[in-house]
């Protein structure tokens, strides 16, 4: 089992099928981006959704979680 992440901006998908590393790079530069520059977003408008994915085949997901 392996975790995937989508990223989303005001509920469209900017970023999906992350893995831990780069969700945890991008999901750092996103926030500290929409908090310093001026942008049509603000932090509140970013969200992620996790899932869990088997890593054999092409193996269906087995359950996510959304923040």
């Amino acid at each position: 089992m392996s975790k995937i992440y989508h990223i989303y901006a005001k509920g469209e998908c900017i970023y999906n099928s992350l893995n831990e590393k780069q969700f945890q790079e991008t999901w750092q530069q996103l926030q500290g981006m929409v908090g310093l520059m001026k942008t049509d977003y603000a932090v509140e408008d970013l969200s992620y959704e996790s899932a869990q994915v088997l890593m054999e085949g092409y193996g269906e997901p087995s359950g996510h979680d959304s923040y």
